[in-house]
């Protein structure tokens, strides 16, 4: 009988981390994963690459202020930051697959039918293609 390898002990938690809210809201999901599973956490933080300056890709601070969120819940976490040639969605699966990871998770923003349709959504690609489970998560709202 095959047992997925997230049931059969701890793995690596994979998680796309941007400094936004929706970023945030990802890191504290993985944070809580891993620390329920005993595994650690690979931060990945890529730019899309389309402009000179990307709000997207952290700065030394925020890489710092996020790995010492995952360190003080006792999360061994590792950190790799790269220029992307514009597939975030290839960067975070090819990621996955090179470093075993067992779960992805990604923080999820609110687009219109119509932004999703021309500009496409890195979480769909990435929950449609990844081999491994995909935590899916959204920033909570001042209404929940």
């Amino acid at each position: 009988m095959n047992v997925p390898a997230w049931e059969s002990g701890p793995v690596k938690i994979l998680v796309g981390y941007v400094p936004t809210p929706e970023g945030e809201a990802a890191l504290a999901a993985a944070a809580t994963e891993a620390e329920l599973r005993g595994a650690s956490v690979l931060l990945l933080n890529t730019s899309r690459g389309d402009a000179y300056i990307d709000a997207r890709y952290a700065n030394a601070d925020e890489l710092a202020a996020a790995e010492a969120a995952l360190r003080a819940k006792g999360v061994e976490v590792i950190i790799q930051q790269a220029l992307s040639d514009g597939d975030v969605a290839g960067a975070l699966l090819k990621a996955a697959a090179a470093d075993d990871v067992g779960l992805i998770v990604l923080g999820l923003r609110r687009r219109s039918p119509v932004g999703k349709l021309i500009l496409g959504s890195t979480a769909q690609r990435v929950l449609l293609e990844s081999p491994v489970p995909v935590l899916a998560v959204k920033v909570a709202s001042p209404h929940d």
